[in-house]
């Protein structure tokens, strides 16, 4: 596991729920419009960060290791074997 990850939030999709913020209070917060924040723009990395990201109901909060930018969640999709045409 890395040591800090990169925390973010996508507004866009964000419904305010704020289970982020009561699940881990010193790690999120809510920001002027209620919608769910990182408290830094990184965190350490850790078990409870990643379940508060895989609760999130619509997969809003996305993290990646601070240092190579690899996404840890949400997973990526896995490529689609049907082909289009």
């Amino acid at each position: 596991m890395a040591d800090r990850w990169t925390v973010t939030v996508d507004k866009r999709v964000c419904v305010r729920t704020g289970l982020c913020v009561a699940a881990a209070p010193e790690e999120f917060r809510l920001d002027e419009d209620g919608q769910g924040r990182a408290r830094s723009e990184s965190l350490p990395a850790s078990e409870e960060v990643l379940e508060v990201a895989e609760s999130c109901p619509i997969e809003a909060i996305g993290i990646a290791d601070a240092r190579s930018g690899e996404r840890v969640f949400p997973p990526s999709a896995a490529p689609s074997s049907r082909s289009v045409g």
